[in-house]
Order: structure tokens, then C-alpha cells, then sequence
């Protein structure tokens, strides 16, 4: 198989792990860094696969830092780990006013974490959804977003290059909440997202994590 070709089927392969789109919007986003061999870009590959699961770690990997995101256990107790796992919850702390039903926080579950290996690729995948506060049993969707949209971040290699890339799925605003303030909020900051300006904060993300200052040996 050629190159190309080898490429194509990478590709789609990846495509697999994206959920498909069907209501609302949808954001694909990418940036890449192209390492002078193999044995470089699987070094630095390495360092941003480490990178995408240390989710504390995001705020400051950001080139345009915005919202910070703090992981917690499925209690939403913060926790230090390094690596997030699947089940686990993560805190949006987004400037400006929250909703009440997520304690002054946006929350979303970490649904699925993939990673796999070929020849010629390596690849590592995470899917966040909206999901309720923690700390309300039963709760609603605490979220500008419904809980049928997904976001998911996704670092591979391909041969000398190293992508990352942003796929957002379904973003449909949650304005079905309890409190009318918080429907109100969601509308404001779902609106603003699906206008483009959740932009930056998903592509200095993306940014980051492609960063040059993740030294080669």
C-alpha cells in the first residue's frame, strides 16, 4: 500500500471513534507539527498523548488559556491523577456566570478513551459529554450544551507528523432547565459557542498540545 493510500485508510479509521453528527452544530478543528523523523514524532507524540489524558493540565497548555477544567472522580471530588480514565467527570470553570444546577460549573463525563497503535500510526482519542452535577442525584444536564452533544480531542501520528485535532458534535443549546436564569445563561453562552467563539478556546487547545516546546531527544 502506498503512502497515500496508507493515509486515507488511517484516517478513516479514525473517523470511526468521532460520534456521527446529527442535529445542531458541528466544529472540526486542527493543528499538526511535522518532526524531522519516526523516531521524533513517536517521542513527541509520547509527551502529547500524556498531555491530552492530564486534563488538569489543560488551562495551562492553552496558547490562549480561557476556561480552566479541573478533573474530579465520578463523586466530583478533584483529583491530582495524571491520566483521566473512562467514567470520570471534569469541572468547567467558563468566565462569567454558571448555572445553579452545576454549582456555578458546566460538568461533562469523560465517555470514552481510546489508543491504539499500527504501523505507521499511533493514535489517542477522548470523547467528553454534558452531564449533571455530581452532587445532585438524578439531576439535570448541567451544561450549556445538551446532553446529546459530544466533544472529542484526538492526537495522532502519522508517520514523521503529529496532529491534533477537535471534533464537536451535535451542540444543540440546553435551554430546558429548571431555572429560568439558568436557561437564560445557557442560551447567551450556548449561542456565543455555536457563533464561533468557543473557537479559540478549542483551537489553542489543539494549539497546545502541538507546541514545539515538547523537546525531541
Amino acid at each position: 500500500m502506498t503512502r497515500i493510500y496508507l493515509r486515507k485508510a488511517i484516517v478513516a479509521n479514525m473517523e470511526k471513534y468521532i460520534p456521527l453528527q446529527h442535529r445542531g452544530k458541528q466544529i472540526d478543528l486542527e493543528a499538526h507539527i511535522d518532526l524531522v523523523t519516526e523516531s521524533d514524532a513517536r517521542y513527541f507524540f509520547s509527551a502529547a498523548k500524556s498531555n491530552l489524558l492530564n486534563i488538569n493540565k489543560w488551562y495551562d497548555l492553552a496558547t490562549l488559556p480561557a476556561a480552566t477544567f479541573v478533573l474530579t472522580d465520578t463523586r466530583g471530588q478533584e483529583t491530582e491523577k495524571a491520566a483521566a480514565e473512562e467514567g470520570d467527570l471534569v469541572r468547567i470553570n467558563i468566565p462569567g456566570p454558571g448555572v445553579a444546577a452545576g454549582g456555578g460549573y458546566d460538568w461533562v463525563r469523560v465517555e470514552k478513551i481510546h489508543q491504539e497503535a499500527t504501523d505507521g500510526m499511533e493514535l489517542c482519542v477522548v470523547t467528553l459529554r454534558p452531564t449533571a452535577n455530581p452532587s445532585e442525584q438524578g439531576g439535570e444536564t448541567a451544561h450549556f450544551f445538551e446532553e446529546s452533544a459530544t466533544s472529542t480531542l484526538m492526537v495522532k501520528r502519522i508517520g514523521p507528523k503529529v496532529i491534533a485535532s477537535y471534533h464537536g458534535r451535535n451542540e444543540v443549546v440546553n435551554t430546558d432547565m429548571e431555572k429560568p436564569l439558568d436557561n437564560l445563561r445557557n442560551a447567551v453562552v450556548g449561542w456565543s459557542a455555536k457563533m464561533g467563539l468557543s473557537y479559540p478556546q478549542w483551537e489553542s487547545l489543539i494549539q497546545g498540545l502541538v507546541k514545539k516546546k515538547q523537546i525531541t531527544p
